[in-house]
């Protein structure tokens, strides 16, 4: 269905976002809401809707994939593959935002809050516990791969012991030991190459500091009314 409306619609690929369409093919789909690339364009794309077809155009900053849903059907422009379309980057921009759409660092510096930019506007954000956010994937990534920036130990607050004693649970997971949060049942500490990565137990398990473990919370008593919502 998608081959035949880019082939139908071909003729339509000079008309702007907004204007309405003359003699239009008849959208593929009757019903719903459907999103479809133009064949030249990467920053419009063809919108059904219960049947009725409109030229749609992504906000500065994005680009349309058909896969992302940042913004209306579109994504941000580095997640898009245009392929032949043609995409225009030029910015607009506002104070704290390069795009009107984008997601941008907070600093330079090794930091757990980020900027999301939407309308222009720079909203914070903030990352996962003991996370950081990283410029190169635009999201939050461990700390201990940020070295040249980011001090795991002072993200987690914890230091990795280079050995653990053979009789403890933390050491069965060697060479990724485990260790307990104090006070915190649904999350725990486990070291990759001698730095520390804060995980989640996550699906509302609860950490078990025996075990070292995550359980169902019925199995770990004292953390069943304490999970983190």
């Amino acid at each position: 269905m998608r081959v035949f409306l880019l082939v139908t619609l071909s003729v339509l690929s000079t008309v702007n976002a907004g204007v309405l369409l003359q003699d239009a093919p008849s959208c593929p789909e009757q019903h719903g809401v459907q999103a479809y690339a133009h064949p030249e364009s990467c920053n419009l794309f063809f919108l059904c809707t219960n049947g009725t077809l409109t030229v749609e155009q992504c906000e500065n900053g994005l680009l349309f994939d058909g896969k992302g849903a940042a913004h209306h059907h579109c994504n941000y422009h580095w997640a898009v593959d245009c392929g032949n379309r043609k995409a225009d980057l030029t910015p607009i921009s506002s104070p704290g935002c390069e795009y009107q759409f984008g997601i941008y660092p907070e600093s330079e510096a090794c930091s757990t809050n980020y900027i999301k930019c939407a309308h222009g506007e720079p909203l914070p954000q903030q990352c996962e516990p003991g996370l950081v956010y990283d410029d190169r994937i635009h999201g939050c990534n461990w700390p201990d791969l940020l070295l040249e920036v980011c001090n795991p130990e002072a993200v987690v607050g914890f230091k990795c012991p280079t050995k653990v004693p053979s009789n403890t649970p933390a050491a069965k997971f060697w060479p990724y030991p485990r260790f307990a949060v104090p006070g915190d049942c649904s999350r725990l500490i486990t070291c990759v190459n001698g730095f520390p990565r804060l995980i989640s137990c996550g699906d509302g398990k609860a950490f078990d500091q025996n075990s070292l473990t995550c359980e169902e919370p019925e199995l770990v008593p004292h953390c069943a009314n304490h999970l983190r919502k």
